[in-house]
């Protein structure tokens, strides 16, 4: 669900002093495989598309991650490389990527770092673990406003990602383990570019956060980072049966790995790879990629198996039992996360009327809708759709992250936050929905954080806010605290004060918020719908 729609967003983005330099615009830096040649741009250097794994292709589909070769001579790291392969959101019949994509970008500022070196700040794209790339994310001003060196990576995606099968013993979560390789590479490569590998935040979005949280109850993730920040996509989310499609089924990024590979064994017989065991791997290995991404199949393998041994339980579990790694944690969502995914969805399944309403709760939430309607009164707001789209904003996000935030502060330092901007410019070709503003919707809050052009531009209000979140980001990622001088306290949530951070532009726009009493909590805490 969240990849589907998230292919929309996704198609509207354009696809310390390094230690040797070999001219003032191509700066050269030797790591621990071969030296890089990337670009100059003033304050910053960029070096782009570095391998840190091997291709995995022919006899490495499906395998984890492998060492990359080394090389002679210097690489030249002046743009990014492709990224994983995934449906083109415009043409489902066509492959975007490739299945050679396991690099990374690093953006690294040119004024000498002091001391031990700069924290590094590594991160991990959305898409609903079906599509985007590390190079949609430009960090030059989280890497020179933030003084921080930033890692963006890929990660492989639905079918190669998270793929599983009896021949392979169940579903690896390979996607996940090309993060675990990507932050191995920092800690052997990131004091080269000027940053401090024992001080590492991994941080992302949607699929990204949903990453993170892995990564914090993965055993084989410990020691890998040292904070997180996680953004619209915690441990506990969730979305209940008809959220955007009346009659689909109930959304959770987790799945038993047992699951997954019976899907997989399904998946190889319609292929023609109906062989017993690990037989059927060479049969598949063999297969072009056109036949492996397909809508179908994308959507069929986009949800991280648990059961294995990179998430040996389901991670709200783990979270729930104080099972993971304790390192600080930033952690929240945006005001209006649903509108992105109702939005998109009305022109298939519109919201025209009361009565529609009254059929979306009923197929929702079942016994418990005419006590969740009480709550959401259709005529207190503007349309039946906005109606909805708060509604399962609450239930679904806001909720889900504040029952996370409370498990984790039971154990870390823990702060949360609103992304509340109400009225936030999008990402030019975006598609507008009539009488439907979008508000601060779900990853509405990424161009405040990274280089992404918006229409119309920022406002004042909205520029200072970006510099606010992006001073906020960073000061977690060099103190481990938020709190920035001259702003408003940001304290760490605790469970008998649970405050949040409001963001939002304006003299009043940054505020202390019970996000709990604004988003009806104790009542979808009771009614597990």
């Amino acid at each position: 669900m969240l990849g589907t729609v998230l292919l929309a967003l996704l198609a509207a983005l354009v696809m310390t002093a390094p230690t040797e330099a070999k001219a003032p615009d191509r700066p050269v830096v030797t790591t621990d495989h071969g030296r890089v040649r990337g670009m100059a741009h003033g304050a910053y250097n960029t070096f782009d598309g570095i391998p840190f794994a091997a291709p995995p292709t022919g006899a490495l589909r499906w395998q984890l991650p492998a060492d990359a070769a080394k090389w002679k001579g210097v690489r030249d790291a002046g743009a990014p490389r492709s990224r994983c392969a995934q449906v083109s959101p415009d043409e489902p019949g066509k492959v975007l990527g490739s299945e050679d994509c396991l690099y990374l970008n690093v953006t690294a500022p040119t004024a000498r770092a002091t001391g031990r070196g700069r924290p590094v700040m590594v991160w991990v794209h959305g898409g609903g673990f079906t599509s985007g790339g590390g190079s949609d994310y430009p960090a030059q001003r989280p890497a020179v406003r933030g003084d921080a060196v930033v890692v963006t990576v890929n990660y492989r995606l639905s079918v190669f990602g998270f793929f599983g099968h009896p021949g392979l013993g169940g579903a690896p979560d390979f996607g996940l383990a090309d993060q675990q390789a990507a932050l191995r590479w920092v800690h052997a490569n990131a004091a080269r570019f000027g940053g401090d590998p024992r001080d590492v935040t991994l941080f992302g979005e949607s699929a990204g956060a949903l990453s993170t949280c892995a990564h914090l109850v993965s055993p084989k993730s410990a020691g890998l980072f040292h904070k997180a920040v996680i953004q619209s996509g915690s441990c506990m989310t969730e979305m209940p049966a008809g959220a955007t499609d009346p009659g689909g089924p109930a959304y959770s990024p987790w799945a038993p790995q047992s699951r997954v590979r019976d899907a997989g064994a399904a998946a190889a017989r319609a292929l023609g790879c109906a062989l017993p065991g690990t037989e059927a791997l060479p049969c598949l290995r063999k297969l072009p990629v056109t036949k492996l991404v397909t809508p179908e199949l994308t959507q069929k393998f986009s949800l991280v198996s648990y059961g294995n041994a990179l998430l040996p339980e389901r991670p709200e579990r783990a979270l729930e039992g104080g099972r993971f790694h304790r390192v600080p944690v930033l952690q929240g969502s945006n005001h209006d996360e649903m509108r992105l995914f109702v939005g998109l969805a009305l022109a298939d399944h519109p919201i025209a009327d009361a009565a529609a309403y009254q059929a979306r709760m009923k197929g929702s939430f079942g016994g418990a809708a005419g006590a969740v309607e009480e709550l959401y009164p259709v005529a207190k707001f503007p349309t039946p759709a906005i109606a909805w789209s708060t509604a399962l904003t609450d239930r679904s996000w806001t909720c889900t992250t504040l029952r996370a935030d409370r498990a984790l502060a039971a154990h870390v330092p823990t702060y949360g936050y609103e992304f509340s901007d109400p009225n936030p410019p999008v990402i030019p070709g975006f598609p507008r929905v009539k009488d439907f503003p979008y508000g601060a919707a779900h990853a509405f809050e990424l161009p405040y954080l990274f280089d992404i052009p918006v229409e119309p531009a920022f406002t004042a209000g909205q520029r200072e806010l970006s510099e606010r979140m992006t001073g906020y980001w960073s000061r977690f990622a060099h103190t481990s605290r938020p709190d920035l001088p001259g702003a408003p306290r940001w304290p760490a949530f605790r469970n008998d004060a649970p405050l949040a951070l409001s963001l939002a532009p304006g003299t009043d726009g940054i505020r202390l918020v019970d996000l709990g009493a604004e988003h009806h909590c104790a009542f979808w805490d009771a009614h597990r719908v």
